[in-house]
């Protein structure tokens, strides 16, 4: 977490795309889609995005008193099931002669993209923006280059023919906002791989692609007995 001079240097930077400042303690929808963005990391820093809060949008600090209530609902938001993956976290309170701030860290998310309510946030310069279908398969991509978990590697034997595509087209409409789904006019491979469901780069679904909506889920794995209703937490 960050020193209380690492802090003051962030305060007076106020072009970061690293920092979302605010006065609310209640703006919970502020809150996370900050939190998504950071966890997205569209410029690729590598490095944690910071929600402070009470900080005027001037670095000036707006006389805040930070409340075990406004700590615990800052940390509700990371396991309330609306931004998934779920993103990881720091929070803690700093005092100052003129206030007090409550520091959300935001650690860039190893599968991305990541949604709030089923949209991709991003942070297009020190504002926040909703990701485009080119951004949001720069995350898909860049998800493929991080992925350690067997569920998000590519199952290489098989082909998009082995994926039921109704029953995807079924989930996406349950994970995903309307609004987004009426303006995309992406490939089906790509409308996949944003869920984390195929691997573009090896042109075929990925485990948990197979282990979902696979025609033949026992071929693919072998010797493992898995339900759709157990495999739905591996997305």
């Amino acid at each position: 977490m960050l020193t209380e001079d690492q802090l003051k240097v962030l305060l007076l930077d106020l072009e970061s795309d690293r920092i979302e400042r605010t006065e609310s303690v209640s703006n919970t929808e502020k809150f996370s889609q900050a939190i998504c963005a950071f966890a997205n990391d569209l410029p690729n820093h590598r490095q944690p995005g910071y929600l402070l809060v009470g900080v005027k949008d001037n670095g000036s600090l707006s006389g805040l008193t930070v409340t075990d209530e406004l700590l615990k609902n800052l940390g509700g938001i990371r396991s309330d099931g609306n931004i998934l993956p779920q993103p990881m976290l720091n929070i803690a309170r700093y005092s100052f002669e003129n206030g007090e701030i409550a520091v959300v860290e935001v650690f860039p998310s190893d599968l991305p993209p990541v949604r709030y309510k089923g949209r991709v946030h991003i942070r297009v310069g020190p504002r926040k923006a909703f990701a485009n279908e080119q951004e949001e398969r720069l995350l898909s991509e860049r998800r493929v280059a991080l992925a350690r978990n067997f569920d998000a590697r590519p199952c290489t034997e098989a082909t998009l023919d082995e994926v039921a595509l109704g029953q995807f087209d079924a989930y996406r409409r349950e994970v995903i906002d309307p609004e987004t789904i009426a303006a995309n006019h992406r490939p089906i491979e790509q409308q996949l791989a944003s869920l984390r469901l195929y691997d573009p780069e090896r042109s075929c679904p990925t485990h948990a692609g197979i282990l979902l909506f696979g025609k033949n889920l026992r071929f693919f794995c072998q010797g493992h007995m898995f339900s759709t209703s157990n495999c739905q937490a591996l997305i």
